[in-house]
């Protein structure tokens, strides 16, 4: 039996549950970490206020907080009702999970390895944990980065990225497989942008710590 962690953004749920399902029904325990972006930002454009990222990260203010968090929660029970009752909801920050504060965002974090025992416990009993991105603060933190600390701090074989593109694109090609030394090297260029990447920045870190890494069709490797 393997242990993976499937993160999916606020775009892709039903695609997600599916995924999630499959991989359980094949003998993985499999860990769910959501996003909610397109949601988040709707809320704020509808209230008037700013939607602004830097790297990836979504700055947040007090009030933005509260509808990250609202949001948030009705992504995760949009998931959970796809999965069906193996679905267990988990918000990160009533589980224990902890960031480094970027109080140049505002209450953003950045996640630190975790094993918190409600993970534990749902996949031990056969249960799909579907665990909403934030530290205890509580802190907004990027959906990708809580992917890839929850991969290294449940010691999972793998990590996947399940997005709305087929993975890293370079030149309107697919990348099947990129080197993280070369993954850092787009990243630092700014080769890439927009929402690949926190995830190529995240999927390079669990790369590095033992944790397989794909993004779509893409394998990132250490």
């Amino acid at each position: 039996m393997s242990r993976l962690v499937l993160k999916v953004g606020g775009a892709v749920t039903n695609g997600a549950a599916a995924q999630a399902l499959e991989l359980t029904a094949a003998g993985h325990e499999t860990c769910v970490v959501h996003g909610a972006g397109p949601q988040i930002s709707a809320e704020l454009r509808r209230r008037a206020l700013p939607v602004e990222f830097v790297g990836g990260r979504r700055v947040t203010s007090a009030a933005a907080l509260e509808i990250v968090r609202a949001s948030l929660a009705a992504v995760s029970r949009e998931l959970c009702v796809a999965i069906g009752p193996r679905a267990t909801g988990l918000l990160g920050d009533e589980i224990g999970l902890e960031a480094s504060p970027v109080p140049e965002l505002g209450f953003v974090g950045e996640p630190l390895p975790a094993r918190p025992p409600e993970i534990e416990q749902a996949l031990a009993a056969g249960r799909i944990p579907v665990v909403a991105p934030l530290a205890r603060g509580p802190l907004n933190v990027n959906a990708d980065e809580m992917a890839a600390a929850l991969a290294v701090g449940l010691d999972a074989d793998q990590l996947l990225f399940v997005t709305d593109v087929p993975g890293l694109l370079l030149g309107g090609a697919v990348v099947p497989s990129i080197a993280a030394v070369d993954a850092d090297r787009l990243l630092a260029d700014g080769a890439v942008e927009g929402g690949i990447v926190p995830k190529l920045s995240a999927a390079v870190t669990a790369a590095r710590l033992g944790v397989r890494a794909e993004i779509g069709e893409t394998k990132v490797v250490a």
